[in-house]
């Protein structure tokens, strides 16, 4: 039977062929008086083969086609084929010399049960396929709240789990691992000056400027407002600077243009590059903020001067 058969198809075959058994025993049999009537056998075998016709009603009504409904729609359909055919011989009396009467009754029953193992076997698997969509689909909707909504990047929640994992890898595999942080400088008055949907915008410009001027493998995170930090992973400290020097460069040479006046801004950032050598997560990003506001304060009384 072809796995696209529609369910109506499915259904007719079936009750076509259990006519057809039925019409065999009327014709070549006769019928038994109602006093030779087992109504214990009657409802034994009838009533299971009436649970099975639910069954097959619940399995088409749920399933589409494809192989599994079409594996398990047989294997219920011999059982029901085999359970209605023992049933008539309740009423319908054959000569004891008649063989096909014993292989419609019984040669459908083990070849249901087969297909209806393996029926089972492939909606097993069929299961553990969708579990696991499921499980990377409820993984995804876990990381897709960690995100930052502005910017297509991980939120300092997302960066700490990161960090953490990058951390263990990086003492597994005995490699160095380190940050660096990105602040713009005076941000706060760029947002007063022209509004905040610039400040939006500008944090939109500088996330695409910062991930072209970085490996595949780093990953780029904000960490809060105006701050981004960056995971280098099997990256030492001396690397580490050079990344954060080249970004320092990269923001400076920015053209940037408003969007109502088209007049360039001039963007700063001050950077700062840390390794990652001891300790957990939450004490490399203190670390990391300690150094970029003594970084910040040194910036300032340098302008100052």
């Amino acid at each position: 039977m072809p796995f696209w058969i529609p369910h109506k198809i499915k259904l007719l075959i079936l009750l076509g062929l259990t006519n057809l058994g039925l019409l065999t025993h009327l014709l070549l049999g006769d019928l038994k008086l109602f006093a030779d009537w087992d109504w214990l056998d009657i409802l034994g075998e009838g009533g299971s083969a009436l649970l099975v016709m639910l069954w097959i009603a619940l399995l088409l009504k749920s399933r589409p086609a494809g192989l599994v409904t079409t594996l398990l729609f047989a294997g219920l359909g011999c059982l029901f084929f085999s359970l209605f055919m023992d049933t008539l011989d309740e009423f319908i009396a054959q000569s004891p010399a008649a063989r096909w009467d014993a292989w419609l009754e019984s040669g459908p029953m083990p070849l249901g049960f087969i297909l209806l193992t393996l029926g089972i076997y492939h909606w097993h698997r069929e299961q553990l396929a969708i579990n696991a969509q499921m499980r990377n689909r409820e993984r995804v909707f876990r990381e897709h709240r960690q995100f930052d909504q502005l910017t297509p990047l991980g939120d300092a929640n997302y960066l700490r789990d990161q960090l953490e994992l990058a951390m263990e890898q990086s003492r597994q595999l005995q490699q160095p691992l380190s940050l660096v942080m990105l602040d713009l400088d005076e941000f706060s008055s760029l947002n007063r000056e022209n509004g905040q949907a610039e400040g939006d915008r500008v944090l939109q410009v500088l996330t695409q400027l910062v991930l072209l001027n970085l490996r595949a493998h780093d990953l780029l995170c904000r960490l809060a407002g105006d701050c981004f930090v960056v995971l280098l992973p099997n990256t030492g400290e001396r690397q580490a600077r050079e990344i954060a020097t080249e970004l320092q460069a990269a923001v400076q040479s920015l053209a940037y243009k408003t969007v109502n006046e088209g007049e360039r801004l001039f963007l700063r950032a001050s950077t700062v590059a840390l390794m990652a050598r001891q300790g957990d997560a939450h004490s490399l990003l203190e670390r990391l903020n300690l150094a970029m506001a003594r970084c910040k304060q040194s910036t300032q009384m340098q302008r100052v001067v």
